[in-house]
């Protein structure tokens, strides 16, 4: 299981055909160590920091199995950093990790927190505005990442499932029962490290039922 490429962007306008928008998701591999710090990557920044970035969504991670799986999909060649994400991985079943898990990469310490919600500038980003639909019902969210240890990390590092609860909820059903599952709201409730944002939403949800 290693870290392949490094991904980062800072804000940038695009045209969305009816005005410009401000957004980061455009991401490239960048060669060297980069230092985890804060709620980023150095380098890396947010456009919209009240929906990106901060504590419970400081990298976002996704598979290299995943972006091969979209690309046959799509036709097309998408390669490291395609889908906004900061760590490009192999071997590692991003979408499948528990929430809670905790991942050792170069001298950081990194824990799985919830999945990619997509919205439009993921649209933009793929030049469909129907993709992030799409991408929701693939459930291949990949992950975002807290950081518990700060540290470095670069291109080639090895990454170490450190933990790993016995029992949870990956973030493939976590974003399965926001975006389709209602019902299954509880579960939610029931996984200390899933953001208190979105256990306010869960309670909200159940009691709503």
């Amino acid at each position: 299981m290693d870290l392949v490429a490094v991904n980062v962007g800072t804000p940038r306008q695009v045209s969305s055909g009816k005005r410009l928008i401000t957004t980061a998701i455009w991401k490239e591999p960048v060669p060297g160590r980069h230092a985890v710090r804060g709620a980023n990557v150095e380098g890396d920044d947010q456009a919209d920091r009240t929906v990106h970035g901060g504590p419970d969504k400081a990298i976002y991670s996704y598979a290299l199995e995943d972006t091969a799986w979209w690309e046959a999909e799509l036709g097309a060649e998408l390669g490291p950093g395609a889908f906004g994400e900061n760590l490009s991985t192999r071997g590692v079943d991003v979408s499948g990790a528990r929430v809670g898990e905790r991942w050792a990469i170069g001298t950081t310490l990194l824990e799985v927190r919830q999945p990619r919600f997509p919205c439009f500038k993921l649209g933009l980003r793929m030049g469909d505005p129907r993709f992030p639909k799409r991408f929701g019902g693939a459930n291949r969210p990949g992950a975002y990442l807290g950081i518990l240890e700060e540290g470095e990390i670069g291109a080639g590092d090895r990454i170490e499932i450190v933990e790993r609860p016995e029992r949870g909820l990956t973030v493939a059903d976590f974003a399965h029962i926001v975006l389709h599952d209602h019902a299954r709201v509880g579960e939610l409730l029931g996984v200390p490290a899933v953001p208190e944002e979105w256990r306010a939403w869960a309670r909200e949800r159940a009691q709503a039922a």
